[in-house]
Formats: structure tokens, sequence, C-alpha cells
């Protein structure tokens, strides 16, 4: 018996000493772990929009920053405004760090204005940059009777939207904070799809399109005067709309001012990127350092440019300050912006 027990605990201890032994033969640095690999970015949002062409962009130039050079790959998840997207990231993605999304910035208060839909904590995704800040604006095609920004709170302007999205939800925040006298058309699946939609007149123009994105989309919009742009909506002014109403001056008392400012937090991050959760230390460090290098990277600022894609990157710890913000909004605050954007009853 004795013998046998002794036999029994040496054959376990052969086991565990080759376990010991096995272990740093197969511990890979992010390196040995990306070499030969492909990387999804997921783009929350419609092909041959401005996400759409800042993530094919990204996918060009971020590979070369990440230990092993990972090819980049872009798909489109653009349903309910990155919803699809960022609950896919959250719970269903792989949590190795070969899925990464650029999301919708509305996915930073989704939980906020669709707490049923949300199955993710903001606080508890890694988010590894911003790809720009933007200003957004309000335009009106040149046959709607709008001429300034005066005319939105005495005249309904025909607008429209995308569920959950800027061109629905800042339209539905101006028309409660400062009166301003919107009618949203919601239901279209992205800005591609407005923006034709305004030129045929079925809408007379959208409540909130980053100024970026207008001056790539329809540059002609711009300088033929087709549109005239009436109001710009983003935590500070932006010096190349001089003269242009800034939202913030219209809001009234300081409850209305804190849920306007939560709402334009995600002006500053505007173009997130975010990956899951789980993502082993070392390689969540290595993408973020990725993007950390594509800020100064000359090649993609030079890309972006020649594609008439602005970008202003945030490195991730900027946008962790953000972030904790918005985790850290006032439970009051946080009310009073959840009301303010809930769905009209029927």
């Amino acid at each position: 018996m004795q013998k046998g027990l002794s036999s029994r605990l040496l054959a376990l201890a052969t086991v565990a000493v080759g376990a010991l032994n096995v272990t740093p033969a197969t511990a890979q640095s992010v390196a040995e772990f990306y070499n030969g690999k492909q990387i999804s970015l997921l783009v929350g949002a419609s092909a041959g929009g401005g996400y759409d062409a800042l993530g094919r962009l990204t996918a060009r130039h971020l590979g070369k920053h990440i230990p092993g050079h990972p090819t980049i790959v872009v798909q489109n998840m653009p349903a309910a405004g990155s919803l699809a997207a960022t609950n896919h990231i959250a719970a269903t993605a792989p949590q190795d760090g070969t899925m990464i999304a650029l999301v919708q910035r509305g996915m930073l208060l989704a939980k906020l204005t669709n707490p049923t839909g949300v199955r993710f904590e903001v606080g508890k995704l890694n988010w590894l940059a911003s790809l720009a800040s933007e200003t957004g604006v309000t335009a009106a095609w040149h046959t709607a009777p709008h001429q300034t920004g005066k005319d939105l709170f005495e005249k309904e302007l025909i607008v429209g939207g995308i569920t959950n999205v800027d061109p629905e939800t800042t339209p539905k925040m101006l028309n409660a904070l400062i009166g301003t006298k919107f009618k949203i058309i919601t239901g279209y699946p992205g800005t591609r799809e407005i923006i034709p939609a305004i030129e045929r007149g079925e809408v007379q123009g959208i409540g909130d399109m980053s100024i970026s994105s207008l001056k790539r989309a329809r540059p002609d919009w711009l300088r033929d005067k087709k549109v005239r742009i009436l109001m710009q909506i983003a935590l500070e002014k932006d010096p190349e709309l001089p003269g242009i109403p800034f939202a913030l001056d219209y809001v009234k008392n300081e409850s209305d001012r804190k849920a306007m400012e939560l709402n334009l937090t995600q002006k500053t991050i505007a173009r997130p990127i975010v990956a899951p959760p789980g993502v082993p230390a070392d390689r969540l460090a290595a993408l973020r350092g990725a993007f950390a290098a594509l800020t100064k990277d000359q090649e993609f600022l030079a890309d972006a440019k020649k594609a008439k894609i602005e970008v202003s990157p945030l490195a991730g710890p900027a946008v962790d300050k953000v972030v904790a913000v918005i985790t850290g909004t006032p439970p009051d605050v946080a009310a009073r912006y959840a009301t303010m954007m809930a769905p009209a009853k029927k």
C-alpha cells in the first residue's frame, strides 16, 4: 500500500514539474501573439460615412505601431447607432485583443438614453483613444425659411434623425433645454442617408452634423451656400465659425447647463475606440501605445489631410478623464438628462 501511494505521489509530482516547465515555454510576448494575426476593427456606423472613412484610414496605419504588426480589417456593424457593436464588444467579442471597435460617441451616454438596450457599463470597457474632437452644427437647406439661429426658436425646422445618435438626440436636447422648435423625422440609418433626403426636400436640414463631416461629404453645400449654418454645438466655440450662435449661450439656469454639458462631453471624445473588458494587460497597453503613436504618425496625418478627414487624436489617459466625468455624473443631473432624452409618449 505504501509503495503504491509513493508511486502515485511520484507520478503527480512529475506531472506538476512538467506543467511548471511548460508554462514559460508557452508564454507569448505581445509581438509573438500578434505576429501573423488579424485584428477586426468594428465600425459602428454604415459604410461611406464619416466614422467609416476614419475607421478605414486608421486600419491602414495602426498595424505598424502594434508589436507583431497584425493586419487590421474593418467590419461595419451600424445597427442602433453603434449599440450593436458596443454590446458585442462588451459581451461576445473575443477578449484576447483581436477585436476593437470605433463606436459612435452616443455610446458614452447610452445607459441614460436607452437603458433597456444597453448591455455594458461604460466605465468597465477599455477606452483606447479618440481619433477626433468635433463641433456639431445645425444646417438648414437654402430653401428653408430659416435665415439665422434666432429662427430656430420661432419656426419649426424639419430635420432628419438617427435613433439615439446626434442628429436626433441633439435637437431633442435643444428643444428641451433652450426652446428650439425642431421637428425630428427619425429612423434614418446614417448621415449618408440624411444628406440626399435634404437635397430632395424630404427634410429641411439636420439638427447636428459634425462640421468636419459636412465639409468632407458635401463641400459644395458650404461653397455654394446651399445650406445655412444656424448654430454650433460643442463645449467650446469653434474659431472657424465666428458669428455662428453657440448653443450653450442660450442656457438659462445651472441645472440645464449641467445637462447640456454632460451631453457635449461626447464632442470631446467624438470618435472613440474601445476594446473588450477582458483584454490581457500587456496587449491592452500595446494597443493604447499604438494609438498614442498614431497621434504623431506623419504618414497617418498626411493621409488624413489628403482624404479631407479631420483628425485630432486623444490618447487613452485623456479619454479616461472624460469617461470618469461621465461615470461620476451626479444622480440629479443623470436623471434630468435621462428624462430629457426619454422617447416621447404615444
